[in-house]
């Protein structure tokens, strides 16, 4: 099930503009649609009756004009109507080749209005003789001034243009209709962006919320319900901002009055204990409980009000490798060139110090740093041939006070280091990854995004 949601929320459109404005649009053109059809509907049924009266009326003129005329002036009578009416009247012969009229709902009501008047003998076709018009027969009365059902000898086919049948298209209606329509859109548009702004602005916000950073506040405006969701937001990023500097507050003062008994011991410890190597495990000790408190300040610190400045990470990369040497131990890097991206120095600092002190403690062999692009991010991976981590423990790890009961465990930790990175990494809006190395090892791998903001 959850599959099946992710696959659906990667469906284009993704954001809720897009597809918000996707469902009003497709509602403007159902309704649009509905409305023509229904007009092409409603019109349709009038234009076929029109064209059938107007087909009896031709036939009804002609057949009185023929009747009624002199003989002598028929032809005159017949070629007046094909110039100025278009109707032309040819002699029905039982050779005839004819079209019958179109299947569908428009011609079916002009033949049954037309039969109607005209009688059940009349025909109508389309084409008569390879000729392409309307085609409506009558007869001529008889000597005797009755109709003969059985006579065709006397009947004719009246033609009228095809144009009569022609619908035709009202274009300035439809460039009308257009405007209207892409108006419509518009003002649809001008809507959807309108509600969903306040939206974005707030997706904006929580993801710097969980990247550890504090935006400014939301502007309170809109329709109640987003002024109560901004007003909320507000009100939760405050008391987080609080309570991140009640707790750096507080660590600083816990590291500060700490951290002046530990000088008192250090120096009781050099002046007081003659055995040198009691001497040295009590400053060992000494050591090893101020780098905790430094851990707890820095799991505390975040970015420490620092802006972020953009520059080439391989520079940060080279100086933490230079301080790596100062332990005796050295870095093999493998650099590649990089793009400048925003980042906070310190912060970055304090992360790739922690993975190359993890890797130093617990891998005696080769430590490398390695940087590349990939995939639109830049990725920054110290190894090692340590005893690694296994995968089902790598997401654990990154949580606040978890340490490995393996080969890989410092008793005299306080499992912040990983913590540390991943916070950092997510600062920067990247992720920290811990893999399985080829051979055995770790790979301890920072992702930042080149659109790092």
């Amino acid at each position: 099930m959850g599959r099946e949601s992710e696959r659906a929320l990667s469906v284009p459109p993704r954001t809720l503009l897009a597809r918000t404005f996707l469902l009003v649009s497709l509602l403007i053109f159902v309704t649009v649609v509905t409305w023509l059809t229904l007009f092409a509907l409603a019109e349709r049924e009038p234009r076929a009756r029109h064209l059938a009266q107007l087909a009896v009326s031709v036939v009804n003129l002609t057949r009185a004009a023929l009747v009624a005329a002199d003989p002598v002036k028929r032809h005159g009578l017949l070629r007046e109507l094909a110039e100025r009416e278009g109707v032309r009247l040819y002699p029905a012969e039982p050779s005839d080749a004819v079209a019958a009229l179109p299947g569908g709902r428009f011609f079916q009501i002009v033949s049954d209005a037309a039969l109607a008047q005209l009688g059940a003998r009349t025909r109508l076709a389309v084409s008569v003789n390879g000729q392409e018009g309307i085609w409506i027969s009558f007869p001529i009365d008889g000597e005797d001034g009755n109709e003969r059902a059985d006579d065709s000898e006397n009947d004719y086919w009246v033609m009228l243009p095809s144009q009569r049948a022609e619908h035709l298209v009202p274009w300035h209606w439809l460039v009308w209709g257009g405007a209207s329509l892409a108006l419509a859109l518009l003002v649809a548009w001008l809507i959807v962006s309108r509600v969903t702004q306040p939206l974005r602005a707030l997706a904006q916000a929580a993801g710097e919320v969980g990247r550890g950073r504090h935006p400014q506040p939301l502007p309170e405006s809109g329709a109640s319900e987003l002024q109560q969701l901004a007003r909320a937001f507000n009100h939760m990023s405050e008391d987080l901002r609080r309570i991140d500097r009640e707790r750096a507050e507080v660590l600083a003062g816990i590291s500060h009055d700490l951290r002046t008994p530990l000088a008192r011991l250090r120096l009781e410890a050099e002046m007081s204990i003659p055995d040198s190597t009691a001497r040295d495990a009590v400053n060992a000790d000494i050591e090893q409980m101020d780098g905790i408190i430094a851990q707890f300040l820095g799991y505390a610190r975040g970015d420490g009000g620092e802006e972020a400045v953009a520059g080439d990470i391989n520079a940060l990369v080279a100086r933490a490798a230079a301080r790596l040497e100062r332990t005796n131990r050295q870095a093999v890097l493998g650099l590649e060139n990089l793009p400048a991206i925003r980042h906070y120095p310190k912060a970055l600092n304090r992360a790739l110090d922690n993975l190359l002190e993890n890797a130093r403690k617990y891998a005696d062999g080769e430590i490398g740093i390695e940087t590349r692009v990939e995939n639109g991010e830049v990725l920054v991976d110290v190894v090692d041939r340590g005893p690694g981590i296994p995968e089902a423990e790598t997401e654990r790890l990154k949580r606040p006070f978890t340490r490995l009961e393996t080969a890989r465990t410092n008793a005299g930790g306080t499992g912040l280091g990983l913590a540390i990175v991943e916070r950092i990494a997510r600062l920067h809006g990247g992720r920290l990854e811990l893999l399985a190395r080829d051979g055995g090892g770790l790979i301890a791998r920072l992702r930042l995004p080149l659109g790092n903001r």
